[in-house]
């Protein structure tokens, strides 16, 4: 039943975002929206759980279907649960899935992975529990800025929307990061460099909030004068700044920021990736860790790319030789300056352009990789082609996961174990540290 119009002649004649239909809610999709049927194409309707009987609005049209908002649930699920954040219903982007009971939230991400590694080839992959990241743990955020008539908005985007959503209260966010967003936007609205937008990248160091801020308008020194105070007033060890996307400088520098690991003291560059959290770093470590080969010697090596700062390198150089490679200059040289008196080696590749070969895989024990979001789709193929027996996959995304791990499987590896990790709290995305062994021969 439609509200607005049902037929194609119908939909075609009245434009999006005046129709409205009531459907029922087949599934969540790989994005957390709830996906419905509607002349046999997918609606996407965000807020919404299996089973529901909503009403949506159409708001748009695609090649891949339509999305809806939701204007109404007219029979909820009994898994739906009262959201904690009260701008989840304002369709912060932050979050996703707040209003799912947490037994199936839980369970539909560690499906993600195991359908992942399914899709891959691997009949019934061996999927550990999910590791879990609390509440008000999360210490690295990217947050939107705008000025407006009368302030700053300082805040997440709206979930498919351009619109700010200005933080007054944050369920995953580290309490020590959501102390500095009240003084923060008021510091803000006072710099001449913030004329429209900019954004924020904030890491919560072992010593503090490591801050990168982007504006539209040049750094006068009045500005920095305020960062200064901002960074004094606040513990802050830096503030970097920089115009648009373009190189960041130093704006305010009480100390140099900081973080460990396994001992070993990195100081990264401003905006660096880190782990979203304490936990979810904790629990990938653990697991590439358990994944190492168990017969090692003095002699073996690992080959880690997509290194990053190091937070896996530094772990795994306690039980054999680290050959780390990243593309981005600052963390590379970050890892290089905290290396001495480790197995660690660090080599600066871009390996997204340029892959290792299949020849500079001989003879490791290990292959480790983290990739970004897009995964390794160019250097996958060569370490299938090399000698290597053992390839742990730290995975954001499961959808690169199976297209990668198929050409695993397809190669004869079989899958020891995959752990699912929950890092990104309430939201569609799903990690997972995934263990390959090779056991035919090449």
């Amino acid at each position: 039943m439609t509200r607005g119009g049902g037929s194609a002649a119908r939909k075609a004649a009245v434009p999006a975002g005046r129709i409205e239909i009531d459907v029922v809610i087949d599934r969540i999709g790989s994005a957390g929206d709830g996906v419905a049927r509607r002349e046999n194409e997918p609606l996407h309707v965000a807020r919404t759980l299996p089973g529901e009987h909503v009403n949506a609005r159409i708001e748009a049209e695609g090649p891949r279907g339509a999305r809806g908002r939701l204007m109404e649930v007219l029979q909820p699920s009994p898994a739906r649960v009262a959201a904690p954040c009260p701008h989840f219903d304002a369709f912060c982007g932050g979050c996703a899935l707040q209003h799912w009971d947490d037994a199936a939230y839980a369970a539909w991400k560690r499906g993600l992975v195991a359908a992942a590694l399914e899709r891959a080839g691997f009949a019934r992959p061996n999927v550990g529990d999910l590791a879990r990241t609390p509440a008000h743990a999360r210490r690295r955020m990217d947050l939107a800025v705008q000025r407006e008539d009368g302030g700053i908005r300082l805040g997440l985007h709206q979930a498919h929307g351009k619109e700010i959503i200005d933080l007054a209260a944050c369920t995953v966010m580290h309490p020590a990061l959501f102390a500095l967003v009240a003084p923060l936007r008021a510091t803000l609205s006072s710099l001449s460099a913030l004329r429209s937008t900019g954004s924020v990248v904030v890491n919560l160091v072992d010593n503090g909030a490591d801050m990168l801020i982007r504006t539209d308008g040049p750094l006068v020194s009045t500005d920095r004068i305020k960062l200064a105070a901002f960074a004094a007033a606040h513990g802050v060890p830096r503030i970097a700044w920089s115009l648009g996307d373009g190189p960041s400088e130093p704006a305010a520098l009480n100390a140099a920021p900081r973080v460990v690991f396994s001992g070993h003291r990195v100081e990264p560059p401003a905006g660096a990736f880190l782990q979203a959290s304490a936990e979810g770093e904790a629990a990938i470590v653990a697991a590439v860790m358990a994944g190492l080969p168990d017969r090692l010697t003095g002699k073996s090596r690992a080959m880690e790319l997509f290194a990053g700062c190091g937070t896996i390198s530094f772990a795994v150089a306690a039980r054999l030789r680290v050959l780390a490679f990243e593309g981005d200059a600052g963390a590379a040289a970050a890892v290089r300056r905290a290396q001495a008196g480790s197995r660690v080696e660090m080599t600066q590749r871009d390996l997204v352009r340029q892959p290792l070969s299949a020849k500079a895989f001989s003879g490791a024990a290990v292959v480790i990789l983290d990739p970004p979001y897009a995964g390794a789709s160019l250097q996958m193929p060569l370490i299938v082609a090399s000698d290597v027996k053992r390839v742990i996959y730290v995975s954001c995304n499961p959808g690169a996961l199976a297209r990668d791990a198929a050409l695993l499987c397809a190669a004869g590896f079989v899958l020891i174990s995959a752990v699912p990790i929950d890092q990104f709290l309430w939201s569609a995305h799903v990690e997972c540290v995934a263990v390959f062994d090779r056991r035919a021969k090449i």
